[in-house]
């Protein structure tokens, strides 16, 4: 393995042990549930929105360690950003995992970036992107659960 994959594989295992903004937001204004059932991680999100910038966010929930530090990433990466924002980089990481239109070099997914050889393993990027469908129904308010299929 190359010295960037190793580092990469550190800090997806240190963002699953000690994931970023993990916590029940009782002031959420805007929630949602995912769930991934080939995986079985389940998580819920909570953002608290002023206007369309998402002032906070946070998750709870269980799953394998790149969905727990996929959501942990995501978050950190959100705060202060707008709707239109969040929706942009949503793309740019789906293209990144999914191994579309050469994402994986885009200097603005900064830190998200650990998340570039999920393409080659198509069955974990379903648990790399439920954190971010769940962000997208949250945006959206809508009820049902998220799901990755």
């Amino acid at each position: 393995m190359s010295e960037l994959t190793d580092l990469y594989q550190q800090v997806i295992l240190d963002h699953n042990k000690t994931p970023c903004n993990f916590h029940k937001m009782d002031d959420a204004n805007h929630t949602a549930v995912g769930h991934n059932p080939l995986c079985g991680d389940r998580l819920t999100l909570y953002l608290k929105m002023d206007g369309d910038t998402i002032k906070d966010i946070s998750f709870e929930g269980n799953g394998c360690a790149i969905s727990k530090s996929s959501a942990s990433l995501m978050t950190a990466a959100l705060k202060g950003k707008t709707q239109a924002e969040a929706e942009a980089l949503f793309e740019k990481f789906h293209q990144m995992v999914t191994g579309t239109k050469g994402a994986a070099t885009d200097a603005s997914l900064g830190k998200l970036a650990v998340f570039s050889g999920v393409c080659e393993f198509p069955v974990r990027v379903k648990c790399a992107s439920l954190a971010w469908h769940t962000l997208k129904a949250a945006l959206a308010q809508k009820t049902a659960v998220a799901t990755t299929e």
